[in-house]
């Protein structure tokens, strides 16, 4: 299990580093999908996902690709 501020760092560059690696460096933001980033995270980083927390892992994940890519104002 990994501290949550660890987690939360670490997340948030893999969000970049997974929008190089699929090829979206030319996607705009609006479409990035934090769905499909989940499902890499998962294969390759899951250890990422093992922090505690009040809400859910997905939901402070979401909170983090939200917070990158700018798509804050859809929630």
């Amino acid at each position: 299990m990994v501290v949550k501020a660890e987690s939360e760092k670490a997340i948030r560059h893999l969000c970049h580093q997974w929008r190089k690696a699929a090829g979206l460096e030319s996607t705009p933001t609006s479409q990035l999908s934090f769905s499909s980033f989940l499902s890499w995270l998962r294969q390759n980083y899951a250890g990422y996902l093992t922090f505690r927390t009040t809400t859910s892992v997905e939901y402070d994940a979401e909170m983090r690709f939200d917070d990158e890519f700018k798509q804050s104002w859809t929630r």
